[in-house]
């Protein structure tokens, strides 16, 4: 049974706050001027963005490396570019990874003419370096109704998802009042888990949209969702 004890909750308010005017962001972990050093990341995952990025506005080409990168569209699109050739609009609900590997430069505009709403998530390799890579897949809501399907993992077996180069998978759950689903969270391993929408309970502590859920591993997560709400949830190691 889970206790309370293994549940560090992060209220949507108590996140890191940036607001650029085109970007208004929130941040689970350290990051930029967000420093914060009880939270400077969990597991291998270093950095959890809850970002509102305003019409036909984003991030002009910058580079990254030697990082896993995520984006979980949540409402909206984003419109990708980088130094390999690779554009890409990845729409809600899909997700887009990108291996950084020794280095590669992208972009990340909102081209649509509302507010684009997404976690971009990051997560540490398991190796150094490695020729840098992107790829997108939509993956619809409907697949994922009353249960966790893996939608991005480093592990071979998880042979639909999106493939990253962490030991790591992302899952996520649409889950309809009262309905209750599970996930079992291995020994050594680190859970961390946001509600897109709606709110949950874990054990009687109640989690609200875009909180955040640190999470030991050992143990199985018994999730009761209060209203009708959209989950996504990060295992790492």
């Amino acid at each position: 049974m889970l206790t309370k004890t293994h549940i560090d909750r992060r209220p949507f308010d108590s996140l890191g706050h940036a607001d650029h005017g085109w970007l208004n962001a929130r941040h689970h972990f350290s990051f930029s001027e967000y420093h914060d050093p009880d939270r400077m990341g969990w597991g291998s995952i270093r950095v959890w963005n809850d970002d509102e990025i305003a019409a036909n506005a984003g991030f002009p080409p910058h580079p990254h490396r030697d990082m896993e990168i995520i984006t979980y569209v949540r409402s909206g699109a984003i419109t990708h570019q980088d130094s390999l050739g690779n554009t890409g609009r990845t729409e809600a609900g899909d997700v887009q990874v990108m291996s950084a590997g020794t280095g590669v430069r992208h972009s990340e505009f909102n081209l649509e003419p509302e507010t684009t709403t997404l976690f971009q998530i990051w997560i540490e390799p398991k190796r150094l370096g490695g020729s840098p890579s992107w790829g997108a897949k939509p993956f619809p809501k409907d697949d994922r109704s009353g249960k966790f399907v893996t939608l991005a993992s480093g592990f071979a077996e998880d042979t639909d998802a999106l493939p990253i180069r962490a030991d790591a998978r992302l899952l996520a759950a649409t889950v309809k009042a009262g309905e209750t689903i599970s996930y079992t969270l291995a020994k050594g391993r680190h859970g961390y888990l946001v509600p897109a929408t709606g709110a949950i309970e874990i054990d009687g502590e109640r989690i609200n949209a875009r909180d955040g859920a640190a999470i030991g591993g050992g143990q199985t997560l018994t999730i009761t969702a209060l209203e009708e709400s959209e989950i996504v949830l990060v295992d790492s190691e």
